[in-house]
């Protein structure tokens, strides 16, 4: 299974993409020409987001997450390094994937990868670190709430977004995902505008 698969990866792959997608305190503070303290004041009060390692006081503020806040705040973002917006689809349907990921390619600059079963998912994830995962729920032979259980749990994917894809969801059924852990909803794979709309809202990159 996807998740299975995640935790059997080795991390010191991860360890450059990290650098730039993950961000300490201290190179918060260095970015934004503040004392650490203040940093640690802004993640306290809930103003810049991010995440505790397990086990220890340490945070992590993704790139994305710091961006917004810096916009937020009138704060010239020159110093943050913003590369390709890197996405993985995973879907059971290879024909959907790739007609998904092309029409991604094609309207916006993302690096786009694309899964068709659990054992590539986690192969890919492990290699690309994706700032988003999109997942179709309908997705055969993928448990898409594990999935997204896992990347909050991932110390190296704490920067991820996971997107839930599937048509005509109630509005308790996007709820519930929500209360899951998905970051959004997407009711309608065939509005290509909406989805890149959705990736750059909860990313909060700014182009």
């Amino acid at each position: 299974m996807f998740f299975v698969r995640f935790a059997t990866s080795g991390y010191g792959c991860f360890d450059m993409q990290k650098r730039k997608d993950v961000l300490t305190t201290g190179q918060v503070a260095q970015i934004c020409k503040v004392a650490p303290r203040t940093v640690t004041k802004w993640f306290d009060s809930g103003q810049l987001k991010g995440y505790r390692i397990p086990g220890s006081r340490d945070r992590r503020i993704p790139t994305s997450e710091l961006i917004r806040f810096m916009k937020a705040h009138n704060i010239p973002t020159d110093a943050v390094e913003v590369g390709k917006m890197r996405i993985l689809v995973i879907d059971s349907d290879w024909e959907a994937a790739e007609n998904l990921a092309k029409a991604l390619q094609t309207k916006s600059n993302y690096e786009l990868q694309t899964a068709h079963n659990g054992f590539d998912a986690g192969l890919i994830a492990q290699k690309l670190v994706p700032h988003v995962i999109i997942i179709n729920l309908m997705a055969s032979d993928i448990d898409a709430t594990q999935v997204c259980k896992y990347v909050r749990t991932n110390e190296d994917l704490g920067g991820t977004k996971v997107v839930a894809m599937a048509n005509k969801l109630s509005e308790g059924e996007i709820e519930a995902l929500h209360q899951k852990g998905f970051d959004a909803v997407i009711t309608d794979p065939a509005d290509i505008y909406k989805i890149i709309g959705t990736i750059e809202e909860v990313t909060a990159i700014i182009y």
